[in-house]
């Protein structure tokens, strides 16, 4: 996340960097690496099938079996090896967001609308009918991306969502994840991980038809890969490092905004954490706290380079300042802990995703307590997109009803308009209904 030139020139004397990311630019050649071994496995995959499909899994994963899918017993008895607390608090992340995406389906209404006597058209929110989700399992396993994607397609009315996870180093999946995706109403699941996943799903190399679309977090080759397919499918965005921003003024508790802070740092060492603020004390102050809880946190080894890489805090010299800048940066989540959340949360426009005030903290919704989604818009998409949620898989289907006395009103404007474009056969259709029409 960096801030615009322009406007950073609209409000010269109105801002002070009091904190600069020392890293800005220089992963293009990284990227183009990414893009041509990207490009290279998918090509593979769609010209040998499944046997390329698994001869990556062995290259790259070390999976050692013929066999990806799994079976039902197995996803339904994916929770027996978890301890009951963890069982709990993921059945309580599954519930909350299918209960909040439920709410959103039942605010997305068809409707039909008779614009002139006898021209009645409408829409028709349409699931899209199958979604391949990729859920992570890295270093940090997401347990809550089951519920963001596969529980979230759920809920709109996907009939058919699959899943794949990539295995563990003993060649299982990891038990929570599967599990998370077993709450979620997953349908069939892999054990099976990066491009060679999302390119079975779309190439529908699974025992399944192609997928629609493809949903869920990764690597940059996992993210590269989905760019790739968009276009053969569908994909929820493109999302790259986790980022967190906050507005806070001299009412903030520095902890908390520096414990924030690195709480999105935490993510991966190329992750964004951004400070806005009115008060220069308290820019200054977090700077430091930051610094001493680095000290001892036990994931200082990607969040202290995130943070010293791709870290900043600036003042404000007002508000609207503040706002113009936190616009302007477009943070894929976004924090307001001041003494006048209102008034922020009235103009911002530019977000991911909001969190007001000092209780609300972005890890309540990454872990999916929220029941807010956590697949969001990053690197300023925000200023023109949303994240994901039960409407991105539906389709909102136009229709139109025409009754022969609505003819009229309708073919003789189609005529000129036609006649003056050059384009007959469309003037035809207009005028053979009016010869017709006895209205």
């Amino acid at each position: 996340m960096e801030f615009g030139k322009h406007v950073l020139a609209d409000l010269e004397g109105s801002y002070r960097l009091l904190k600069t990311p020392k890293a800005a630019a220089g992963n293009e050649r990284r990227d183009a690496a990414v893009s041509a071994r990207v490009s290279e496995i998918l090509l593979a995959i769609e010209n040998d099938g499944m046997d390329a499909v698994l001869r990556y899994a062995r290259e790259l994963d070390g999976w050692t079996s013929d066999r990806v899918e799994l079976d039902e017993a197995a996803i339904r008895s994916s929770g027996d090896a978890l301890s009951p607390e963890l069982r709990s608090a993921l059945e309580l992340g599954a519930e909350r967001t299918q209960a909040f995406a439920r709410r959103q389906r039942e605010h997305l209404t068809d409707f039909e609308v008779e614009l002139v006597p006898g021209l009645v058209t409408g829409q028709r929110y349409i699931p899209v009918d199958r979604v391949g989700a990729y859920l992570p399992a890295g270093r940090f396993p997401l347990l809550s991306s089951a519920f963001m994607t596969v529980g979230v397609a759920k809920a709109a009315g996907v009939p058919t969502v699959l899943a794949c996870t990539p295995p563990r180093p003993d060649g299982t999946p990891d038990p929570a994840v599967l599990y998370a995706a077993h709450l979620s109403g997953v349908d069939r699941a892999y054990v099976l991980g990066g491009v060679q996943a999302l390119a079975a799903m779309a190439f529908g190399l699974l025992g399944e038809r192609p997928v629609d679309m493809l949903v869920g977090a990764g690597n940059a080759y996992v993210a590269e890969a989905k760019r790739q397919l968009f276009g053969r499918v569908a994909i929820d965005l493109l999302a790259g490092p986790s980022e967190v921003a906050v507005i806070a003024d001299e009412s903030a508790d520095v902890e908390l905004v520096a414990a924030d802070l690195l709480g999105q740092a935490e993510h991966g060492p190329e992750s964004p954490a951004a400070l806005v603020t009115t008060s220069e004390s308290l820019g200054h102050a977090v700077i430091a706290e930051v610094e001493r809880q680095l000290r001892t946190l036990a994931t200082v080894d990607i969040a202290g380079p995130a943070w010293r890489d791709f870290g900043s805090v600036t003042w404000a010299a007002s508000r609207e300042a503040a706002i113009e800048l936190m616009d302007d940066l477009a943070p894929e989540h976004l924090e307001v802990i001041t003494s006048d959340d209102a008034f922020y949360y009235e103009r911002l426009r530019n977000y991911g995703s909001v969190f007001l005030g000092a209780w609300s903290t972005v890890a309540y919704s990454d872990k999916g307590m929220a029941g807010t989604n956590h697949v969001l818009p990053t690197r300023g998409g925000a200023r023109h997109s949303a994240g994901l949620s039960v409407s991105r898989f539906l389709k909102p289907l136009t229709f139109q009803r025409l009754a022969e006395s609505a003819t009229a009103a309708v073919a003789g404007a189609v005529d000129v308009i036609s006649e003056y474009e050059g384009m007959a056969a469309h003037r035809a259709t207009a005028t053979l209904r009016l010869e017709r029409s006895k209205a």
